[in-house]
């Protein structure tokens, strides 16, 4: 019975760590930033919460791009091949 629980305790775990995506949002004069939650569009306007959990909004013009930000290349790296 202890190890059923601890392996319905284990993957209520894996899915809630998955769950915990942060977005960057690229905008359109190549500044980023980087969302707690997926960006929603309401009105024209996407709304996301920052790490604090406060609620910003930006235009849907000014946004490039939005990617999960484990997907996004990291800057810091080694510069790229041509």
């Amino acid at each position: 019975m202890k190890r059923l629980r601890f392996l319905f305790l284990l993957a209520m775990a894996s899915a809630l760590a998955g769950c915990a995506n942060s977005y960057m949002m690229r905008l359109s004069n190549g500044s980023k930033i980087i969302s707690a939650n997926k960006p929603k569009l309401q009105n024209g306007y996407y709304m996301y919460k920052d790490a604090r959990g406060e609620k910003h909004y930006i235009s849907q013009a000014r946004v490039f791009e939005i990617a999960p930000a484990s997907m996004t290349e990291n800057e810091s790296g080694p510069p790229k091949k041509k």
